[in-house]
């Protein structure tokens, strides 16, 4: 990036720096905003007992007005008192609105919120350092709200004390919180935002939101937060809908300006000043809360232009169809923006991340934009949770195929990085069967009740999936809060549909402490894996190389980092002496396995035994090694020398 370019996308992207209510260095107050359809505009509020303080045009529909200091000095406007602009617009409306700059808005009866001027006399400094960006990412997908056992709504300091240390102890490098811009509609899990540079005053205030993520940054864990470019919600008292008066100022006009499926407005990234607002949003949650990267939620509104015929193809995508992603379907103003909104990110942040959201099969999403690339660093990959899905909700596990496991995960573009996942915020939601709920159901997890058969296979089937998963194909793992321990409950946020409860818009962590329950299991395998993931590196491997996927023994091995992954998914049959391909020479350990008792299984291996492996050609490779494998079991298997 040239000298001149990056200067003027320096100033370009950080509106937040000129536009909205800011105080300047000598206790004055600067205001501006871009309000084309007005003829005059006001501010009034606290200060000046409602007051109406007009503002100046100085062109291109921007307006400006500067309020003196008092005169001891101070700010004429006191921290976190209520502003409002007034707006005349040109076709004879008076109308109120919310500044689209305010830092902080504090929702009152109903959904509608008060704007309250954020200028604290002191503010949250940064002690920690950023953590060095990680080379492949563990990541804990979480949601403020919902992070206690108790029936409300959480906040960043429950959060900060009680789950920050957890996410840490399970071995996660990576936080990605979702909700945390602000969003008027608490169940719509925070994609219709109303504000967009202010953090949800429902869980606390800014300040506990940088001390969350400066804690977080102490413990070593990267911070990343949900954004939405491609939609906004629909309000007009509290949102950016309708600011000027018209459904233009931000958005498309007319149908192509709604969705109407998500009741949503759509930007139009055709205007230099939505380019400016939604560019200088990012920046500002870089510079001001020390954020490190964000995963982008509604990318198909901003890449075609009907997003709803495109956005959840799951398995229809081969790579013969790349046409579907070349035409006049497309959004090429939203491609554009995208690549203009990656380059700047990366130029001006090189340790940051973007994560796509899961658009199947789009050519180059995770390529740079030097190659012609939109320039996300990850994608969210849906492709493990839908053959899990499919084969438990479709298939006899007897007859579970592992071509099928090897064909739908795995694909061509192996270099575009993917974060894998067995199940996400999505398949947690109302009307949807988690994978605890499916593969455990009602079972009693109390050890003082007899395990099952079901029971068993819930248990057995849980770790082994999302080990596979880990360890296959991703350069990213993905477990959504709760999870890890295997929650037994999905999460229904508080509605008019449910009476407003909160019953299950909370997660049960007692639930994992408990030394009486069968949970404790799930969560200290989850821990396991991710430690042993830490220690040899997967993730940031080459892809696996499949060493045998046999139909008949429901067996399943790959290799990759050096380790030997085998996998029996048999129901019933374990095999003392299974002969399996191997590429290295040696004397391979056990180093992680599911039957472990301490996981809850059987500890059917013995921990310390050694497995040896044989020179002589077999199935194409060097070697070969028999091992036990136990039914429905996993194993990871590390050469003597390297495993400690």
């Amino acid at each position: 990036m040239s000298i001149e370019r990056k200067e003027g996308t320096e100033r370009f992207t950080q509106g937040h720096k000129e536009f909205g209510v800011i105080m300047t260095g000598d206790g004055g107050v600067r205001c501006m905003e871009w309000i084309p359809n007005a003829r005059a505009v006001y501010l009034k509020g606290e200060f000046n007992n409602w007051n109406l303080v007009q503002y100046r045009e100085i062109g291109f529909g921007k307006w400006e007005l500067f309020i003196p200091p008092n005169r001891d000095g101070s700010c004429a406007i006191r921290h976190c008192s209520e502003l409002k602009i007034v707006i005349e617009t040109k076709d004879n409306q008076r109308i109120e609105r919310i500044s689209p700059w305010a830092k902080y808005v504090v929702q009152r009866g109903g959904n509608d919120f008060k704007w309250r001027f954020w200028n604290p006399p002191s503010s949250q400094q940064f002690t920690h350092t950023r953590p060095n960006k990680p080379d492949r990412l563990r990541i804990y997908e979480a949601h403020i709200g919902i992070a206690s056992d108790r029936c409300e709504v959480s906040t960043y300091r429950h959060f900060t004390t009680n789950v920050l240390p957890r996410i840490r102890d399970q071995g996660y490098n990576s936080l990605l919180l979702m909700a945390v811009i602000e969003h008027s509609y608490y169940p719509s899990w925070g994609y219709q935002v109303t504000n967009y540079f202010a953090t949800s005053s429902r869980y606390g205030t800014p300040e506990e939101f940088k001390k969350l993520v400066q804690t977080a940054h102490g413990m070593g864990i990267y911070v990343m937060v949900d954004v939405m470019h491609g939609e906004a919600s629909k309000n007009v008292l509290d949102g950016l809908n309708m600011f000027d008066g018209t459904e233009a100022c931000f958005f498309e006009e007319g149908a192509r300006g709604f969705n109407n499926e998500h009741d949503t407005r759509i930007f139009d990234y055709k205007k230099w000043e939505t380019l400016r607002f939604l560019m200088s949003q990012l920046r500002y949650y870089v510079n001001e809360y020390h954020v490190d990267g964000f995963r982008f939620n509604g990318l198909s509104s901003m890449i075609f232009h009907d997003s709803s015929k495109y956005a959840d193809q799951r398995f229809s995508l081969r790579d013969n169809q790349d046409s579907q992603y070349f035409g006049m379907q497309m959004k090429t103003d939203g491609l554009a923006y995208i690549m203009l909104m990656n380059d700047m990110l990366h130029n001006f942040y090189p340790n940051v991340i973007t994560i796509a959201e899961d658009v199947p099969g789009m050519p180059a999403l995770c390529r740079p934009v030097s190659e012609g690339g939109l320039g996300f660093d990850y994608r969210l990959s849906k492709d493990a949770a839908n053959v899990w899905a499919k084969l438990f909700n479709d298939t006899r596990d007897e007859d579970w195929n592992m071509h099928f496991i090897r064909q739908i995960i795995r694909e061509n573009r192996v270099e575009e990085k993917r974060i894998m996942f067995t199940e996400h915020h999505e398949q947690n939601e109302v009307g949807r069967m988690t994978m605890s709920r499916k593969l455990i159901g009602d079972s009693s997890m109390s050890e003082s009740q007899q395990l099952t058969p079901c029971l068993d296979r819930g248990l057995s089937l849980y770790k082994m999936t999302r080990l596979f998963t880990h360890a296959f194909a991703g350069q990213g793992f993905l477990n959504f809060i709760g999870n890890e321990f295997g929650h037994p409950d999905w999460v229904e946020l508080p509605s008019p549909s449910n009476n407003d409860s909160y019953q299950l818009a909370r997660r049960q962590f007692h639930l994992a402490d408990n030394q009486q329950l069968r949970y404790k299991f799930l969560n200290r395998f989850d821990r396991a894996m991710n430690k042993t993931e830490e220690r040899y590196g997967w993730l940031k491997s080459n892809q696996a190389v499949v060493t045998r996927a046999e139909e008949s023994d429901k067996v399943f091995v790959f290799e990759r980092a050096g380790l030997i992954f085998a996998f029996n998914f048999h129901p019933t049959k374990s095999y003392p002496d299974y002969r399996i391909p191997v590429e290295r020479f040696g004397s391979y350990k056990i180093v992680l396995d599911s039957d472990d008792r301490c996981f809850g299984g059987h500890s059917r291996n013995q921990s310390n035994i050694e497995f040896h492996a044989k020179t002589g050609h077999y199935d194409n490779f060097p070697n070969s090694m028999m091992i036990y494998l136990p039914s429905r079991s996993a194993l990871v298997l590390s050469l003597s020398n390297l495993a400690h």
